[in-house]
């Protein structure tokens, strides 16, 4: 179907394997330094000492011969960073004999863009999930026969059989059964969709209970959930590629570096002078602190229950200045809770409520659970039910006590008097005993305890200056939590197609990060600065985010901000701090009072003293909520 042909396309593959070839050079390379060093240290100090420098060598013309061409061509470019500096360090080293510092420059080199590509290029997760969601075969009725057959071949105006909690595989229209289909996926609805007999249904969504006769309005290819795995092929294609602190910082110490070290070979006649300069100079506080921080901030990440996928979003989180909220299942639970209950003057909450929970508490319909939680949560005793039945398209009808129940909507007692005004929003049932109005029950999706205090705190703590909420759900219900909130940007609904377009918007204005848990989130999650998906709902969304709060909690959140901002200010400290020491060790080789030993070890003191600091970002971290 389209969204393997997507999966499978020759370019992508082409591309997936590019990446992995050149993600496992890097790592290969670091290997073949540490066992060299190792091999030579070994050989070194035991029988082997003439052979000692040959582990090295190979070392050298191995990882040399690979990193430093590709960075000289950087150079030559005018793409200057930080790993540059450990290049010449590496060449000088070669030329100099010293060949166990070069090895020691390769490894760190290698490693520290081992841990860049970590964990990066997953958008290729997300279509493997998108694709496994979606059923290969459709159950077809022909000439009275129900056959199966695979997805792609069904054409616009064949019959299919959508069995009991199957997904369905196209858009079609309903043509016989009347049931509910869960459309959270893609519309950010929270409850079941009342389906019958001229509704439409759209791929990817899951039936219920019922099973329903569809016929297909479109083919697999054209159908809504093939359009949201392309949109999410192209969203992975068009995300910015983000650049480490370290090239950031690298983009002016490299040429100062260099400038320093040619002034002090070109002013001596010295070339000593230019490689005790160049060793000094090697950002060895880039290249092991900033990992170092970063893998801290990672496990801390990690104990809080929040898995950082690509360690580049850390750094980018907290410069976001806007923050885009989806509604269904992130600022609120995702499920009806009882906000409101109506009795008629006969009737009272001790009288009908522990009834219609016995009645509800064998129903799967969402607003069952929160009736049977009320009852709970008042401590009712619930009757004995003598006998119930679901009447398909009306409601739950029982006998209870002698009375005959009915729990349906609105619109099937239109002739009962004494009803009150419908809801401005949400869900409601209405109960009928003995053909009068007893009670009308209504829900909301409720906001998380602490959502509001979350969002408040956003621009005093974490300097986000704008929050939106882009929803798939109804105006009305977006609207009311916006409100309790404080929150006056909305837009609701929103398919993810336009969520992708919204979010394209922001990211053009400042960096923004984007929370959402469902698949229609999972476009806008790859294209926004940073996606922080709630995890346990949706593979998918899991594999589109950057960083994923498995427990679905604003806490957690709030947490990987901390995190975050944490993790910045520690790594431009060991950086900029090493990189400034680095610099005053500079100037001291330029005059000839550093020896190119003497600048060595100066520099792994300095090395020392960031890698120290940098583990700080491995402390345990408290959020404001």
């Amino acid at each position: 179907m389209a969204a393997m042909a997507l999966l499978g396309s020759p370019a992508h593959a082409v591309r997936a394997q590019l990446t992995r070839a050149w993600r496992d050079r890097d790592a290969a390379i670091a290997a073949i330094a540490f066992a060299g060093i190792l091999l030579y240290l070994w050989l070194r100090y035991g029988r082997g000492a003439e052979h000692a420098e040959l582990p090295l060598l190979v070392a050298l013309g191995i990882g040399g011969g690979l990193l430093v061409p590709q960075l000289a061509w950087d150079a030559l470019h005018a793409r200057f960073g930080s790993d540059q500096l450990a290049a010449v360090s590496i060449v000088a080293s070669v030329l100099l004999g010293e060949y166990l510092a070069g090895a020691i420059v390769v490894l760190m080199l290698a490693g520290g863009q081992t841990l860049q590509r970590f964990a990066i290029g997953r958008a290729t997760a997300a279509l493997r999930a998108l694709a496994s969601r979606v059923p290969t075969v459709a159950h077809r009725l022909r000439n009275g026969i129900l056959e199966d057959v695979p997805v792609g071949e069904v054409h616009i105006g064949d019959e299919l059989s959508i069995l009991a909690h199957e997904i369905c595989p196209v858009d079609g229209e309903v043509v016989r059964g009347r049931g509910g289909m869960d459309e959270a996926f893609l519309t950010g609805e929270p409850f079941h969709v009342a389906k019958a007999p001229g509704s439409r249904v759209s791929s990817g969504t899951r039936n219920a209970d019922a099973a329903l006769l569809v016929r297909a309005t479109h083919t697999a290819a054209d159908s809504r959930y093939a359009q949201i795995v392309k949109v999410v092929r192209d969203a992975e294609q068009r995300r910015p590629a983000l650049r480490r602190i370290g090239d950031q910082i690298g983009a002016w110490y490299t040429p100062l570096a260099l400038g320093i070290a040619i002034a002090a070979w070109w002013i001596s006649g010295n070339p000593v002078r230019f490689l005790s300069v160049v060793v000094v100079a090697t950002p060895c506080p880039v290249l092991i602190g900033i990992p170092v921080a970063i893998i801290g901030a990672i496990s801390t990440a990690a104990r809080r229950g929040i898995i950082v996928k690509d360690p580049a979003a850390l750094e980018q989180l907290t410069l976001c200045r806007t923050m885009i909220f989806d509604k269904t299942g992130t600022l609120t639970y995702g499920r009806p809770s009882l906000s409101e209950e109506i009795y008629s003057p006969a009737f009272d909450r001790q009288t009908l409520l522990p009834i219609v929970a016995a009645i509800e508490r064998h129903s799967r319909h969402p607003i069952a659970a929160a009736i049977v939680s009320a009852a709970q949560t008042a401590g009712c005793v619930l009757p004995d039910v003598a006998w119930s039945r679901e009447e398909r398209g009306v409601g739950l009808r029982a006998g209870v006590n002698g009375w005959d129940i009915l729990i349906t909507g609105r619109e099937h007692v239109t002739g009962v008097d004494g009803l009150p005004p419908p809801p401005a929003s949400g869900l409601e049932c209405i109960v009928v005993v003995d053909g009068r109005f007893a009670a009308a029950y209504r829900f909301l999706d409720v906001a998380r305890v602490n959502s509001r205090r979350f969002v408040g705190h956003l621009a005093s703590s974490h300097g986000i200056t704008r929050v939106l909420i882009v929803s798939g759900d109804r105006e009305a219900e977006v609207s009311r939590l916006a409100r309790s909130m404080s929150i006056d940007r909305i837009y609701a609904n929103q398919s993810p197609e336009a969520k992708l377009d919204i979010v394209r918007s922001e990211v053009a204005r400042a960096k923004t990060a984007f929370v959402g848990d469902g698949i229609n989130d999972a476009p806008a999650l790859l294209t926004a600065t940073v996606g922080i998906a709630f995890g346990r709902n949706s593979d998918v969304t899991s594999e589109a985010a950057r960083i994923v709060v498995a427990d679905s909690s604003l806490s957690k959140v709030d947490a990987v901000l901390h995190i975050s901002r944490r993790l910045r200010r520690v790594a431009l400290q060991s950086a900029i701090g090493g990189m400034a020491l680095s610099t005053i060790g500079m100037v001291f080789a330029a005059s000839g009072v550093l020896a190119p030993v003497a600048g060595a070890i100066l520099q792994e003191a300095i090395d020392l003293a960031a890698v120290l600091n940098a583990l700080r970002t491995a402390a345990p971290i408290s959020s404001d909520l």
